[in-house]
């Protein structure tokens, strides 16, 4: 099928339509899956309930989970403050004490009060004290101290606050993770030559502060040390932190033993599906322990979603970016790259830090032109300066083609030979460019050679498609009697390893082309995977091999005749620049799509498809009535 302009790049102006009259920032447009899970999870109480929240690259995860608290929170939230209370039998096991919210520092001084009272006096204060500060452990802790005065408690100090919440956090977050940082710490001090510790030198670390709330947790950093997952995931099985002894050579602090601290928490982990597929493998209770995935997206489907959401999800990157207001035609533009940033037409990206990037460049070309807005142009110009930036070894390859070191013909018709599109990845850019496949055949019995193969410049996937393709070919010519010829096929002037299937529908081509003795186009370039049958499937990276091949026959100039086949089903990712759409409009430049082999090859070669086929059978089928040469068994035998 031949492709109009209209194919060849999402209809933004369908979606403008959806434009919002008011805009609001939303950070979650598009995230319904994840943020259910999260709205599930903090539904559950209890130590098998905790959350795995993934994020795809580009997303910013400090402002996805500061948007969802806003709104939400822990059901079985209880906020406490932390005192550790010097121990009136024991110096070197201070007391861990909950208060009541806000309320450490006048629990100290209440406290202090009462030990200052003679005995006799006490009984007032007692009570003051457990009815405004009334929780289990503080009653307990009175209770011990009752009868004593102030001067039988030993230590340097009465109390120090380990957690004090006047005013909590919707949830805490830990993303440089450390252990001190997670699980706090207990510091020492050298007095004459003794080391030791006290209730000043305890440090609460976020595993405190989130205490009867959330915490989240960067994943990757956790996992560098080991002995921070595992120490995390005992207190949450637990539910209590125990502080770690010193080492032996600390001297008295070796001795210094807080009290545990008993934990109820909701953890979020944050990471990826790699850090994902990693804990699940590494430690079989994972599951167990979080149970709950968070699978935020980073893609935005507008055939299941309306598209007037994501307009506050533009709107909030926007915001974040700080930049001049988008005009009409800006909103289109910044839509088409949104759509290109997914490889779908149907699709917009949710990648914050792409956007960010790309909005705060096309800020600074539309001031450098005194423009009041962000309009096409300078979204344009940016895409330009990007494209500029990462080009040069496009320019480079591009060049070895044009001054004839690497030899792509683009006009005139040859046997056993046409242009596949490929996309080369090197050196961080990524561009596609076209390669010259050929095939030529000799007498054999039926072999298809392939040279990247064996010369160990084939990777996996490569070796795998040509063996579909010569499948293909022992399936349509070789089902009753053998081929009497055998084939190769490579890639010329290739020079590193060739992977991927892409190229298959090319190869099948030239092939079929070579054993027919028939010529192909050399203006066409084609690139699709085939499966055994010469069903035409599915590539990566359509749009860069088409606007690698385009640019090559622009630089050479256009005839009318030059064009591209694609699979089909890639018709749905096309999102070309506008030269190229204004190319197709012109009808200087063509888009083909085809479903199976046998469209290509008529699209390559203007004959029936029978009618190339039976040249095949002529000259290849090992029969008696063509003038092939028989096999050495058959002359025997026949």
């Amino acid at each position: 099928m031949k492709l109009d302009n209209f194919a060849l790049q999402p209809q933004t102006n369908e979606w403008l339509n959806e434009l919002p009259a008011e805009l609001k920032e939303d950070a979650l447009v598009g995230q319904r899956r994840a943020v259910n899970a999260l709205n599930n999870a903090l539904r559950q109480q209890g130590t098998y309930s905790n959350i795995y929240a993934l994020f795809p690259t580009g997303l910013l995860k400090r402002d996805i989970l500061d948007s969802y608290f806003n709104d939400n929170h822990w059901e079985f939230t209880q906020w406490y403050d932390w005192i550790y209370l010097a121990n009136p039998t024991d110096p070197l096991r201070p007391l861990c004490v909950n208060l009541p919210s806000g309320s450490a520092d006048a629990a100290i001084k209440a406290i202090w009060g009462f030990l200052q009272r003679p005995l006799d006096q006490r009984d007032e204060a007692y009570k003051a004290i457990i009815e405004q500060f009334d929780t289990h452990k503080l009653r307990d802790y009175m209770q011990q101290i009752r009868d004593k005065k102030a001067e039988e408690i030993q230590g340097e100090s009465l109390a120090s606050v380990l957690v004090g919440h006047e005013h909590p956090a919707p949830y805490y977050y830990c993303d440089r993770v450390t252990e001190e940082r997670l699980f706090g710490h207990i510091g020492v001090q050298s007095i004459e030559g003794t080391v030791s510790s006290e209730l000043h030198l305890i440090e609460a670390g976020l595993l405190h502060k989130a205490n009867g709330g959330v915490l989240a947790i960067e994943v990757a950093q956790l996992l560098e040390n080991i002995k921070l997952w595992k120490r995390l995931k005992d207190v949450i099985e637990g539910g209590e932190f125990e502080w770690p002894r010193q080492s032996p050579d600390s001297g008295a602090a070796f001795f210094y033993r807080p009290e545990s601290v008993p934990v109820s928490i909701k953890i979020v982990l944050l990471g990826s599906r790699n850090e994902y597929a990693q804990l699940r493998e590494y430690d079989e209770d994972f599951d167990h322990f979080f149970p709950f995935l968070a699978d935020f997206h980073g893609h935005y489907a507008t055939q299941n979603e309306p598209v007037a959401p994501y307009f506050n999800y533009l709107q909030y990157v926007w915001q974040l970016a700080d930049v001049l207001p988008l005009s009409t035609d800006g909103y289109s533009a910044l839509l088409r790259v949104c759509a290109r940033y997914t490889d779908y037409q149907q699709e917009l990206t949710l990648n914050t830090v792409s956007l960010l990037q790309l909005l705060r460049e096309a800020n600074d070309c539309a001031l450098q032109n005194q423009h009041a807005k962000i309009d096409k142009a300078a979204i344009d110009l940016a895409l330009q300066q990007q494209r500029d930036r990462e080009g040069n070894l496009a320019e480079l390859s591009r060049r070895s083609i044009l001054e004839q070191q690497v030899r792509i013909d683009t006009h005139g018709t040859a046997v056993g030979q046409l242009n596949g599109l490929t996309v080369v990845t090197m050196g961080g850019s990524e561009f596609g460019e076209p390669s010259r496949i050929t095939a030529t055949i000799h007498y054999g019995d039926g072999d298809i050679i392939d040279i990247e193969r064996k010369s160990d410049l084939s990777g996996n996937i490569h070796t795998k498609g040509v063996m579909i393709l010569s499948a293909y070919l022992a399936n349509q010519f070789a089902r009753h009697e053998p081929l009497s010829v055998s084939a190769t096929v490579v890639f010329e002037q290739s020079y590193y390893e060739v992977d991927g299937d892409s190229a298959s529908l090319g190869e099948l081509c030239c092939l079929i082309s070579a054993l027919a003795e028939q010529p192909v186009k050399q203006s066409l370039a084609i690139t699709g995977a085939v499966d055994q049958f010469g069903n035409v499937q599915s590539i990566g990276a359509v749009n860069e091999k088409i606007e690698g091949y385009y640019a090559l026959c622009a630089h050479r100039g256009l005839n009318g005749e030059q064009g591209v086949i694609i699979p089909q089903s890639n018709k749905h990712q096309l999102n070309l620049n506008d030269e190229i759409v204004e190319a197709v409009k012109n009808g200087q430049f063509h888009v083909y799509t085809v479903e199976h082999v046998e469209e290509a090859l008529e699209l390559l070669t203007e004959i029936p498809i029978k009618t190339l086929f039976q040249h095949v059978r002529d000259r290849t089928l090992d029969s008696s009535d063509n003038d092939q040469p028989r096999s050495f068994w058959r002359r025997i035998f026949s």
